[in-house]
């Protein structure tokens, strides 16, 4: 019985040695793709930051006033007057929508005899 109990132990052994081995490869796999993602997420911001920049650099408002300068016969602008504006008067809004009440069976008449009744005790 006990050379038994000593081949299982071994093969149980072996076998979360194995076990171990295994989850050690995969941990470290999953670790080195979280670097990789967050590389590739720290290059994506500092992306984003340039375009931001760039964004902000061509969106001047000196520059854009410039290039409508340039551009006034091209495109047909007319100068800008306060007569162009509306009010806030003119904008309509939506009517917001009221949902109905929906109420269980009887309890209409419940309220209208409660009413009832509160009047004849007055």
């Amino acid at each position: 019985m006990r050379p038994v109990l000593y081949v299982l132990t071994f093969l149980s052994l072996i076998a979360l040695g194995f076990w171990a081995y295994r989850e050690n490869y995969t941990t470290q796999a999953a670790l080195r793709e979280v670097r990789a993602l967050q590389r590739e997420i720290t290059g994506l911001r500092e992306a984003l930051s340039v375009q931001k920049a760039e964004w902000a650099y061509l969106n001047r408002p000196d520059r854009l006033r410039e290039l409508a300068g340039l551009n006034f016969d091209a495109l047909g602008l007319m100068p800008m007057e306060p007569e162009q504006f509306g009010t806030p008067g003119q904008v309509v809004f939506p009517v917001p929508e009221i949902p109905a009440i929906e109420l269980p069976e009887g309890a209409l008449e419940d309220i209208a005899t409660t009413a009832s009744g509160e009047e004849e005790g007055l």
